[in-house]
């Protein structure tokens, strides 16, 4: 486990002074109850931003420091957040196909790691995270990842659903794995600008995400475990997308 000391900032002027010198900050947590000019300016601050902030219980902070945090603490991300507006353009610009992944409510730091290093492995230019129910990108991530966040633009949205639908805007096609679904992984066609929608470890994708999804498919499976691990179905869903392009040059 990577120690929360190394990956926290705490206190009012602190978080203000990183947030103005551009450090990369995953999220922000309020206490509950507390008040102050102070507040708004970081609320402010951190929606000029795209920064997330969430108020909690005081006991819940406590549990992440013991040191006079005044009702404010924030997480650091090691890796700079990117706009997928500004990202897609540019791989088009790059006369590159486009080929990104949408996080739905994946929560595991290993297997965000796992997913990001396949990612950036098998031709991936983006993963798009929304602000709410996301692995934090730490010590372990980094690690998990062998570099790879390191390297691959890791964008953030107001939400999975908004990124689908700016994708599905700017000419990509979205699809996403469905136990549900008639269609084989390789009946689908993934030469085109594709984007793969990525479930969560418990549930999968979203009911809401799968509808607005332009296609659905199943992977293949022999055994009776119910699922694949979700960083290992990710990496089968690029390889095919890889396989596919690389028959059609």
């Amino acid at each position: 486990m990577s120690d929360w000391k190394d990956e926290i900032i705490y206190g009012r002027h602190p978080i203000i002074d990183a947030i103005d010198a551009g450090r990369y900050i995953d999220k922000i947590w309020l206490q509950i109850g507390i008040k102050g000019e102070f507040v708004n300016d970081i609320r402010q601050q951190a929606k000029l931003r795209e920064i997330p902030t969430q108020m909690v219980p005081k006991d819940k902070m406590q549990k992440i420091t013991k040191a006079n945090h005044q009702g404010v603490i924030a997480f650091v991300s090691m890796v700079q957040f990117f706009q997928l507006e500004d990202v897609l353009p540019l791989v088009y610009e790059q006369n590159k196909n486009p080929l990104v992944l949408v996080l739905d409510g994946v929560t595991d730091v290993r297997n965000f790691g796992a997913i990001a290093r396949s990612a950036e492995c098998l031709g991936a230019q983006a993963i798009v995270v929304g602000k709410k129910n996301v692995a934090r990108i730490n010590a372990e991530a980094m690690k998990t990842s062998a570099g790879a966040l390191s390297k691959i633009h890791v964008c953030r949205a107001s939400s999975p659903m908004a990124a689908i639908e700016y994708l599905q805007m700017s000419g990509l096609s979205v699809f996403a794995s469905d136990l549900k679904a008639s269609k084989n992984i390789q009946e689908v066609d993934f030469t085109s600008p594709t984007a793969l929608i990525i479930g969560a470890e418990d549930r999968g994708v979203h009911k809401s995400l799968l509808e607005k999804a332009n296609e659905t498919f199943i992977i293949p499976q022999l055994g009776t475990t119910d699922s694949l691990n979700v960083s290992v179905a990710t990496g089968i869903m690029l390889y095919e997308v890889i396989r596919q392009r690389n028959l059609t040059k």
